[in-house]
């Protein structure tokens, strides 16, 4: 599978998550210790992000790292 159609798939589907906690962009990376412009590229599909980052948006999200690349994963 492309790279591309990975982290696409993944910050479609972080995305989603924020929306139904009903958090904007800013409010998120708040709640993730991210920049803003950061989470707005990650949702993009334009960063490879890291295990931390991807702990971390997992974390605000109240879920395990696991429990959301499970998501991505059933998306592709």
């Amino acid at each position: 599978m492309p790279k591309k159609e990975l982290m696409t798939i993944f910050g479609e589907t972080v995305r989603e998550l924020r929306e139904s906690h009903g958090w904007s962009q800013e409010q998120f990376a708040v709640e993730a210790g991210l920049h803003r412009t950061y989470v707005g590229s990650v949702e993009r599909g334009e960063r490879n992000i890291t295990l931390n980052s991807t702990w971390r948006i997992a974390e605000a999200l109240d879920m395990s790292a696991s429990s959301l690349l499970t998501l991505v994963e059933a998306k592709l």
